[in-house]
């Protein structure tokens, strides 16, 4: 199983988009404050997320909470800032992807603290960056990838 990690996002829908990919992957979702919308559960029966009892969500007050109550062996902290492609990283079971705002992306102490576990999606000089929604699910399915996409349904069925 994969995780999640959310700092303080700030739009719902990214969060609603996210939240389905983690449904669909088995993925944990964990969800740093404060967020810029409500999670309760009649915010989400309103947004007509249909999906979301099939995600394990884990609120946090902050950072620190966070820490204080998960023990991170393995954790990647996506950046556009970062010094190597997300697809150099090696991803384990149970890893920790890390992702920040939307608007300015994870804190730099953050980042600093975390250098050598910070990867980046390559994309041209002039994008500034890619939808956050994207973004996870661009690393989550790379992270998947290298563990042969586990519990994963792997076949469709076609009508010819």
């Amino acid at each position: 199983m994969l995780n999640i990690v959310l700092v303080e996002p700030e739009i719902p829908q990214n969060c609603g988009n996210i939240a389905r990919t983690c449904a669909a992957t088995g993925s944990r979702l964990h969800l740093i404050r404060p967020l810029g919308f409500d999670i309760s559960e009649r915010a989400v029966r309103r947004a007509g997320l249909d999906y979301w009892h099939m995600v394990e969500v884990l609120d946090y007050e902050n950072l620190d909470d966070f820490f204080s109550r998960n023990r991170v062996e393995e954790m990647w902290c996506l950046s556009t800032k970062a010094p190597r492609s997300y697809t150099q990283a090696q991803y384990h079971d149970g890893c920790y992807l890390f992702f920040g705002k939307e608007t300015r992306g994870l804190p730099e102490e953050f980042l600093a603290a975390h250098y050598d576990s910070c990867v980046r999606i390559p994309m041209r000089a002039d994008a500034r960056s890619l939808n956050l929604s994207n973004a996870v699910a661009v690393t989550v399915y790379e992270a998947l990838r290298q563990l042969s996409f586990p519990d994963l349904k792997d076949f469709g069925k076609m009508r010819v």
